[in-house]
């Protein structure tokens, strides 16, 4: 096997830390907003479904406007993806982060059902769709980016760095929230207390374009830029990738659909499913799901370095085989409505979660090649998302109305981690410490750039895979 030593990509990792920050503070304004609209699902259904008179029925309403919005995902996973396999990862970014604050703003200052009447709802559903959109080349950009910038041994407790955004940001939801809920009285919250943290998106949205503006570009992405210069390349279709690439892209939409239905039901759908069908009020319910992501924190970082130690399929399965056992028995210990049992219950589903924070975000980016990575994982994820991870509020309400059983969430979350289990079991195989596909290895001191050189067929690994599917 050839080995050029000078196509190794060397890393500076105070370069790669500060690429982490800068990328999950965008992450954190992204679901700073999206943990606001659950917390305040139920007030926001009262200001713009006051029409429909059922109080439940408000409610999935309001989710289904939540869901309706990642529609968009897919568009702008493909619109960016493009754009950010041509132009780069850092302009993305940078383009996403304005619409996002934009949009977040737009909904705190809307105008109620009892103002202007049905136009209130179209005009949220416009909000959201522009976050759908946006978001659509966020999340997977964030990803690729510090999977591209960060050294092959240490990328998986980097990207968790992500997923800490992700916590922050609805850690910092919350806690708004909760401040709201005890300075201002019920009337107040639902007058205009409601639209205070909305406002608050166009001030971070500044400070988290300033922090991407100061990006370099990936090295991984500069290097594939330099290789190809002076060749004209012809741009793979979606079609061929699909063709190219099926078994990876089935295996990140599975991951993407366990990762998100569980993400999407303890923090999005928790709030609502405790204030609507066990009956703690907000405050309660908010305060306990703040103190679980606050211990998520570290858990998401160990996981993360975990994942480097013993590879990102041994997580997988912790996770996976964890929530298949313990989903439906956390949520009977949130329905027998003791704050201790309520706690224990969430707890489990936290903790849980934590092993796919720890470990997705540096593990999807592995599976696909440099010059596809971008737009191929950028519009896989997102399909999945859409169909699985924003539907997941709606669904997990509809079943409980439709069935009359408080568990089903917890089933329904069941039947999620099994198939994951198998298609993690069966068809993916461990990328931690190993190159991206496609590429030389990453490193960042003189012993990690010694190793890869002395041993070429670990850090090629993926020419075996080109070799097994090669057509004959």
């Amino acid at each position: 096997m050839k080995f050029n030593k000078k196509k190794i990509n060397v890393v500076d990792i105070q370069t790669a830390k500060k690429s982490v920050f800068a990328t999950g503070v965008g992450n954190a304004m992204e679901w700073f907003d999206f943990g606001l609209y659950s917390y305040l699902a139920v007030i926001i259904s009262q200001n713009f479904f006051s029409a429909v008179q059922n109080d439940e029925l408000k409610l999935v309403f309001t989710f289904a406007t939540f869901a309706i919005a990642f529609l968009m995902r897919p568009v702008g996973g493909i619109i960016f993806g493009k754009i950010g396999d041509r132009l780069g990862r850092k302009v993305v970014l940078t383009t996403t982060i304005i619409l996002m604050a934009f949009s977040t703003l737009l909904i705190g200052l809307l105008p109620t059902y009892d103002q202007i009447g049905i136009w209130a709802p179209i005009l949220l559903l416009i909000a959201r769709i522009i976050q759908g959109f946006s978001t659509g080349g966020e999340y997977a950009g964030a990803m690729v980016y510090i999977a591209e910038s960060s050294p092959d041994n240490k990328r998986n407790i980097l990207g968790s760095g992500l997923e800490i955004g992700t916590l922050t940001g609805y850690i910092l939801a919350s806690l708004v929230a909760s401040l709201l809920f005890i300075v201002l009285s019920d009337e107040q919250m639902a007058s205009w207390g409601w639209r205070l943290p909305f406002l608050l998106g166009l001030p971070l949205g500044l400070v988290g374009m300033y922090l991407r503006k100061s990006l370099e570009e990936s090295p991984i992405f500069e290097n594939e830029l330099s290789n190809n210069e002076g060749q004209e390349q012809e741009e793979e279709s979606f079609l061929s990738i699909l063709k190219n690439h099926k078994k990876d892209i089935i295996v990140c939409f599975v991951a993407v659909a366990f990762f998100n239905v569980t993400n999407y039901m303890l923090l999005s759908y928790m709030p609502s499913y405790l204030d609507e069908i066990i009956g703690l009020s907000s405050t309660v319910g908010t305060v306990l799901i703040t103190l679980v992501m606050i211990i998520m924190v570290p858990l998401t970082l160990l996981f993360g370095r975990l994942s480097d130690k013993i590879g990102n399929k041994t997580v997988f399965l912790i996770g996976l085989g964890g929530l298949t056992l313990l989903s439906a028995f956390a949520f009977y210990l949130v329905n027998l409505n003791g704050l201790v049992f309520v706690s224990i219950g969430i707890l489990i589903l936290g903790v849980l979660l934590a092993t796919y924070e720890g470990s997705i975000p540096g593990s999807l980016p592995t599976m696909f090649y440099t010059d596809i990575r971008y737009r191929t994982l950028s519009v896989t994820f997102n399909v999945s998302v859409s169909i699985f991870g924003g539907t997941t509020p709606l669904v997990s309400t509809w079943l409980v109305h439709q069935t009359g059983n408080n568990l089903a969430p917890g089933w329904y979350l069941t039947i999620v981690s099994i198939i994951g289990f198998l298609v993690i079991l069966f068809l993916f195989k461990s990328t931690s410490g190993k190159s991206l596909k496609g590429s030389y290895p990453t490193v960042a001191t003189k012993s990690d750039y010694k190793e890869a050189v002395e041993n070429p067929e670990d850090a090629l690994w993926w020419k075996e895979e080109e070799e097994e599917n090669k057509p004959v």
